[in-house]
């Protein structure tokens, strides 16, 4: 009977002590699994996809853009975005041609509280725009209301250099991690024209980087979709 609870008191301490430790092994890591991960701040560098697949499809358009931004502040980011332009406005009374380059640059806030290890991002941007381009007029129709003089179409060319305009944008954005470190974005945005120079015998009907003018608001509207990596310069706990 003895040996019995020599051999019980045996296994009891093997049970305890067990218990005792792997206790302590699961406390160890909930403790490591609830600590804040390390973020990474970095470079992230990549490319308008809309751009290049209206350019594939569209005869009258062909552009590109640059995008890229830098985490410099927990969900603050510098951003910019360089590209070149151009489209033919091809209407009903009048073809015009605005070809040229423009870049925006600003800043970015991520309004999203990412789960554990996650960088993704909803951001809201603002923007300064700046673009120098050209205007050609390839043909216009002159207003009559009769057709006793023929056809009154102009067909001769009219080119202006050296124009420029600059905006304002507000954007909303979203990027999402598809693995590590590639994302991929889609943004809107609603863009407020500050100024521009016009040619001589025509207005602007199209800017590079601000894109369709009209004459009824300066206020214009644009879209991206973007594919971009980053870069990790260090990580550090926010």
């Amino acid at each position: 009977m003895k040996q019995l609870h020599t051999y019980l008191f045996f296994i009891n301490i093997l049970i305890t002590g067990t218990g005792y430790f792997y206790g302590q092994e699961e406390q160890k890591i909930s403790a490591k699994d609830t600590l804040p991960p390390s973020e990474k701040y970095g470079f992230r560098a990549g490319a308008d996809l809309a751009r290049f697949i209206r350019t594939a499809v569209d005869d009258n358009y062909s552009g590109f853009e640059i995008i890229g931004d830098y985490r410099f502040y927990k969900k603050f980011y510098l951003a910019a975005e360089i590209g070149n332009e151009s489209l033919i406005r091809d209407e009903e009374n009048i073809s015009a041609e605005g070809s040229g380059s423009y870049a925006r640059i600003g800043i970015d806030y991520n309004i999203y509280d990412n789960w554990y290890g996650m960088q993704n991002s909803i951001y809201i941007g603002l923007r300064y725009g700046f673009s120098t381009f050209d205007q050609t007029l390839h043909d216009y129709s002159i207003y009559t209301n009769t057709d006793y003089f023929g056809s009154s179409q102009i067909t001769e060319s009219i080119k202006s250099d050296d124009l420029n305009a600059s905006w304002v944008e507000l954007m909303l954005g979203i990027k999402v991690e598809l693995i590590n470190n590639l994302y991929l974005g889609v943004n809107v945005s609603l863009r407020n024209l500050v100024n521009q120079k016009k040619p001589d015998r025509f207005d602007n009907l199209y800017i590079p980087g601000y894109g369709r003018t009209n004459d009824f608001s300066n206020i214009g509207v644009g879209y991206g979709y973007s594919i971009s990596y980053l870069i990790p310069f260090f990580k550090k706990k926010n």
